[in-house]
């Protein structure tokens, strides 16, 4: 006989109690399997792509001037540069020359920005070990390489600069140059 309340029977269906019982189930469940995910130690991180700790920001031509690196799934590479602009329009102003393209393949790194302001660049290169002994160091990781600067004129002359360069990374958890600034 079912319970009473206050002399008149309660009655729930079959299909109700075992509706609660299976979502109390699946909850102990849930709980169950996230405190053990907690708890081992032996958790495997999930595997990141190759070259993604090369992600992250690195110095550029002149103080304050940095390029950001995202190294994403089978070496595609996205980013940007962001440097002072150097014509009387914009001279102090910071432009942002985002990746046309980018590819790293083992620590052969080559990227093309997009065209600002009638100046691009190129690198090809690589992304070596630095100086700095941890990632919390300047220079952690180099990209060490050959950079051109392209660049259009008014009147729609073209020129091209090549210099060797090696921008350092910087420390892991610094801020950009930017926010430092503020």
């Amino acid at each position: 006989m079912l319970p009473t309340i206050e002399g008149s029977e309660v009655s729930m269906p079959i299909r109700t109690t075992r509706c609660y019982a299976l979502q109390l189930a699946y909850f102990v469940l849930f709980v169950w399997m996230h405190a053990g995910a907690q708890t081992n130690p032996n958790r495997q991180k999930p595997a990141s792509s190759p070259g993604a700790d090369y992600s992250g920001m690195y110095s550029f031509l002149r103080d304050g001037e940095f390029v950001q690196l995202t190294v994403e799934d089978r070496g595609r590479v996205t980013g940007f540069v962001s440097r002072y602009g150097d014509s009387e329009s914009d001279r102090g102003v910071f432009l942002d020359h985002f990746f046309k393209s980018g590819k790293l393949d083992g620590n052969q790194l080559a990227f093309t920005t997009e065209t600002v302001h009638g100046v691009s660049f190129e690198y090809q290169g690589t992304i070596d070990r630095g100086e700095g002994k941890s990632r919390g160091d300047e220079a952690y990781y180099v990209l060490k390489g050959t950079l051109v600067e392209n660049t259009t004129d008014e009147a729609k002359k073209s020129s091209s600069r090549s210099r060797e360069v090696a921008l350092k990374s910087f420390p892991q958890d610094m801020a950009s140059p930017r926010e430092q600034k503020k």
